[in-house]
């Protein structure tokens, strides 16, 4: 069965705060014609260096988010979270507005864009979608880090964090991404920090906007959040949900088994670079099982078909 590129039914808007920047952003997400991609749009800078595609090439900056940017050196940070909940949501042509420099962060999550793309309505276009399969297992590693893509049936998200603190230890984690699996596994989970490390990271320009409205925060051992965790492993399918939106960057939905060990925004997108740049990795196709035809979100299970030309 072939399965049908989608965008938003209609435009919709929200204002928030960068967590980097601390700049108060407007954001309007948009629909967009067939074969756009995620396309950011500032609307702050002159018309003709204002987009900058979501793409795993056009990445600049990988501390603490990810940033990417155009030829003109004009800027988009902390994009993981949106694209994400895009990922999760089977969009694949969308015009993002912004009047600044970062995605707002919202409350940290994903769930807040998962709430604007449901109320602007996702909506199928006229176009077959294409999706990259991976044929041969890549794997890349940086220190004791690992992150690595494989062939598989289905589409699956595996995770394991490791920290000294022992609040959070060692946490393990693995979905297989059908339908609903990311609004209700992994949308919810919000990124974290130490408050020790608060003052170095505000020095090094980041973190001006976080609080505890828009991230958990440990003190120690301590969760200073009043509401406490969403899930009891909320750090290790926080750092999922970060893969999800780091490889929707490919510029298409990937068919295959992620497993990431330590792995961060730099060693994620390091893998798409390991993985689109050897030809004999993977193929495109176009074709969806019809056994699968219910399954929503952005990943569908094998498919089988000639690969055109990368776009």
């Amino acid at each position: 069965m072939m399965t049908y590129q989608k965008t938003l039914r209609n435009s919709i808007s929200c204002t928030g705060v960068g967590v980097h920047g601390g700049q108060v952003v407007n954001m309007t997400l948009k629909p967009a014609s067939v074969g756009t991609g995620v396309m950011f749009r500032r609307t702050d800078v002159a018309p003709e260096v204002a987009n900058i595609p979501a793409r795993f090439n056009t990445v600049t900056e990988l501390v603490m988010c990810t940033t990417i940017a155009n030829e003109a050196g004009v800027k988009v940070a902390t994009i993981e979270h949106l694209m994400a909940a895009l990922s999760g949501s089977g969009v694949d042509n969308v015009i993002v507005e912004l009047d600044g420099p970062e995605v707002p962060v919202m409350d940290g999550s994903s769930a807040p864009f998962i709430f604007l793309i449901e109320c602007a309505d996702v909506v199928e276009q006229d176009q077959p979608r294409q999706y990259i399969k991976i044929l041969k297992e890549v794997e890349v590693r940086e220190g004791d880090a690992v992150a690595t893509l494989t062939p598989a049936d289905n589409v699956s998200i595996s995770f394991e964090i490791d920290f000294d603190n022992k609040r959070i230890g060692q946490q393990q984690c693995r979905f297989n991404m059908r339908n609903g699996t990311f609004k209700k596994e992994l949308s919810r989970a919000r990124t974290f920090g130490f408050l020790s490390e608060l003052e170095q990271l505000k020095a090094m320009g980041l973190a001006k906007g976080g609080s505890l409205e828009n991230a958990i925060v440990l003190s120690g051992e301590d969760v200073l959040n009043e509401e406490g965790l969403r899930y009891d492993d909320e750090f290790v399918r926080h750092k999922a949900l970060d893969a999800v939106g780091d490889l929707y960057l490919a510029g298409a939905p990937i068919i295959g088994e992620f497993n990431g060990y330590r792995s961060g925004h730099a060693l994620n997108n390091k893998l798409l670079h390991a993985v689109l740049e050897d030809k004999d990795a993977w193929c495109l196709t176009t074709e969806a099982p019809l056994r699968n035809s219910q399954v929503g979100g952005a990943y569908w299970p094998e498919q089988k078909a000639a690969a055109p030309a990368m776009a």
